[in-house]
């Protein structure tokens, strides 16, 4: 069990490396930035910025549900959504760009540090530069051979260098904080 995922932080999070990029840049690259800066936040502190779900694909690890806003694009009753009020596809169909100054009010200062800094170490890479590094550098990516497959928290953690005992114990806690979104 896990937290629902947070579409608004998401798009906060995306709008922050959007504007650090000048506005716009691929999707590839964009959903890499993401989920160098998940899965450094739940080795971190325990917990991810955006609650997606992750799963290795051809090209990498990818965020789930934020690569879906992205191929989807606004669909009926959907285009007010958080992540469709700030977020569009460019003319160049591989591009993503913002609509919007992007709000900051689901971030932490400490979360948006975590974004400048990743930002500042990998977002001028070439999106395909960066995919091959990681699927050198990422233990928790497996090549799916065409299709995907789930990555875990506690693949991540464990490739983080965490202990058997305090995978258990961020894990107890995420499912906590689940259940407390489950009341919600």
């Amino acid at each position: 069990m896990k937290p629902r995922f947070n579409q608004a932080k998401t798009a906060q999070v995306a709008g922050r490396f959007l504007k650090l990029a000048g506005g716009q840049m691929y999707y590839m690259l964009l959903i890499k930035l993401m989920y160098i800066t998940d899965r450094a936040a739940l080795i971190s502190w325990g917990r991810p910025l955006t609650w997606d779900s992750y799963v290795s694909m051809p090209h990498g690890p990818v965020l789930s549900a934020t690569l879906d806003l992205i191929n989807e694009g606004p669909t009926l009753g959907r285009e007010d959504s958080p992540w469709h009020k700030l977020i569009t596809r460019h003319r160049d169909p591989y591009q993503v760009k913002l609509k919007s100054e992007p709000p900051d009010e689901e971030l932490s200062e400490a979360e948006e540090e975590l974004i400048a800094k990743v930002f500042e170490k990998y977002g001028r890479m070439n999106r395909y530069t960066l995919r091959d590094m990681l699927h050198q550098v990422l233990p928790e990516w497996k090549d799916p051979q065409g299709s995907s497959l789930p990555i875990e928290y506690r693949d991540i953690l464990a490739a983080g260098k965490k202990t058997p005992q305090e995978i258990a114990e961020i894990e107890s806690e995420i499912e906590g904080v689940a259940m407390l979104d489950a009341l919600a």
